[in-house]
């Protein structure tokens, strides 16, 4: 590890439960350090299973003008995850924290590729607690090398906002699929990019046009329902038909604000976990699912653990 990686175990803390055994094991209990295959290079290489990489940025927040403050959801994460009940039957790796001390986004990025490409090309699912959404870019561009520039990867973002904004000058949380979509075209690749519980009070008219030139399908927040739910999960066979890898990234701000407070901008309506969860089931069971994160969570904005315990459930349901 250097300075702009970092891994704390001291963080796996919480509750004993010596009187039943095996059976009343936590997270804190089960999660192993990972250095980014070192026990490969010693010659015995460790069993397959989740490598957690946090990536402790909000550059790019910044940089769209957001409320700063997600760089503390890794550990935030971490801290409500360790006295999860366990109930996994493969093992989670702790990868430490990419960080961005320097406001180098580009180089925090490459770092952050780096760890994912790693894991993938050990046989791991990377999973990475972000951090802003400028995470998607970073974890989307290990996915790539891992893949070598070529595949049909097809994208799966839960999220009010597009994240399709030009790019200009300098990269934000708000332009992470513009970015791809850019390099996919650089390099003769499908931009396949589904973005799920859009706010539509939350994006321009530019924004949907620029989604529709590039081909995205989209759906509003207020068509993600209960209701709804068969055909959106119709919807998602198609989509990941066309596909041969998926990269799953949830933008906790696709959640309602009464569920999720602890976000840069809190949704007005949003979509209810009861939806979310069958289709990230849905999408697990599809067995194309190679990497998922997590973004925009805020500890500072939290309000009593809530929006770190909603995001430790889903490192959960993506885990188990």
């Amino acid at each position: 590890m250097d300075k702009f990686n970092t891994v704390d175990m001291s963080l796996w803390q919480g509750r004993q439960d010596p009187e039943d055994g095996e059976l009343a094991l936590r997270w804190h209990d089960k999660v192993q350090p990972w250095a980014a295959g070192a026990q490969e290079a010693a010659g015995a290489p460790e069993a397959a299973g989740v490598v957690l990489v946090g990536f402790a940025c909000d550059e790019g927040v910044r940089r769209n003008k957001g409320r700063i403050g997600a760089a503390g959801a890794p550990q935030a994460v971490r801290k409500l995850l360790a006295n999860t009940a366990w109930h996994l039957n493969r093992p989670v790796y702790d990868g430490g924290d990419v960080v961005c001390p320097d406001g180098d986004l580009d180089a925090a990025h490459g770092r952050l590729a780096e760890q994912v490409a790693t894991a993938l090309d050990l046989g791991h699912f990377p999973l990475v607690l972000g951090g802003g959404h400028e995470v998607a870019f970073g974890s989307w561009s290990g996915l790539n090398r891992h893949l070598g520039g070529s595949g049909k990867v097809g994208i799966i973002n839960f999220d009010a906002h597009f994240d399709l904004r030009m790019t200009l000058e300098l990269a934000s949380s708000g332009t992470p699929f513009f970015q791809i979509a850019e390099q996919c075209a650089a390099q003769g690749t499908p931009f396949h990019y589904a973005c799920l519980g859009v706010a539509e009070t939350a994006n321009t008219r530019a924004l949907f046009a620029r989604a529709k030139a590039l081909g995205v399908w989209h759906v509003l927040d207020e068509a993600m329902t209960q209701t709804e739910l068969p055909a959106l999960l119709s919807g998602l066979d198609a989509f990941i038909a066309q596909c041969e890898h998926l990269y799953l990234t949830i933008d906790l701000d696709v959640l309602p604000g009464s569920v999720m407070p602890g976000v840069s901008a809190p949704a007005a309506r949003g979509v209810e976990l009861a939806v979310i969860e069958p289709l990230i089931a849905h999408i697990r069971a599809s067995g194309k699912l190679r990497l998922a994160d997590l973004a925009e969570l805020n500890p500072t904005l939290d309000q009593d653990n809530r929006s770190a315990r909603v995001a430790a459930r889903l490192v959960h349901l993506l885990t188990r």
